[in-house]
């Protein structure tokens, strides 16, 4: 894929990184050019002072032909309007802004952006951690679904995940064994001391955790 970041400060540098590791095609703007010595030396994508305002500056990093434009700089205004630019004049199939305040990321969502927030993600992981232990509630953005992680004793050694598995409330499907991860089928055995990782509906939990004893 094609990606435009903006932005190379911890998170966008590090996103940078990833996804050109990952073999994608990268370019990253910052208005600091020392900011990209956050990208180490192994970084292969382009990189280009200036700013996402900049319309001769997008056209000449080829804009157009981005798959994805993502704006995590650390000003919430700077990211809307550069994603809104993306968008609406250059017309990128995908485009992620980074919201700080909560109380906009609602507003955000107006103008037909995906948004993420770190702060409510960062709230939500430290909430279910102190509350739930075993279950994070942030797996998609509504809260509908979240993973729970069910270590296996004597009752479920044996099983298969299809005997787990429960329609529309939750599904194994992944299990940590021995430090090694398997990606399930429903006709996998589970095994003692397995740490079972299921998706879940939030509504569903209460259900769940009886059923195994969490």
């Amino acid at each position: 894929m094609n990606i435009m970041i903006v932005g190379c400060g911890r998170v966008g540098s590090q996103l940078a990184v990833l996804l050109s590791q990952e073999g994608h095609n990268v370019t990253i703007i910052d208005k600091n050019a020392d900011s990209f010595k956050r990208l180490g030396g192994t970084f292969n994508g382009v990189m280009a002072v200036g700013n996402a305002f900049d319309e001769k500056l997008l056209r000449e990093l080829k804009i157009e032909k981005q798959d994805a434009f993502v704006s995590v700089t650390s000003g919430d205004n700077t990211n809307l309007m550069a994603s809104q630019i993306a968008r609406k004049m250059f017309k990128v199939p995908s485009v992620i802004a980074r919201v700080y305040d909560p109380e906009r990321a609602d507003i955000y969502k107006k103008f037909d952006l995906d948004i993420i927030s770190g702060t409510i993600l960062v709230a939500a992981m430290i909430r279910d951690k102190i509350i739930e232990n075993r279950f994070t509630g942030y797996l998609i953005e509504t809260g509908e679904l979240g993973v729970i992680e069910i270590i296996a004793g004597d009752d479920l050694e044996g099983k298969r995940v299809s005997d787990l598995n429960i329609p529309d409330e939750f599904s194994v499907v992944v299990i940590e064994r021995k430090k090694k991860v398997i990606i399930t089928e429903t006709f996998t055995k589970i095994e003692l001391n397995d740490k079972i990782m299921g998706v879940v509906r939030t509504t569903s939990l209460k259900k769940v955790k009886q059923i195994f004893k969490l």
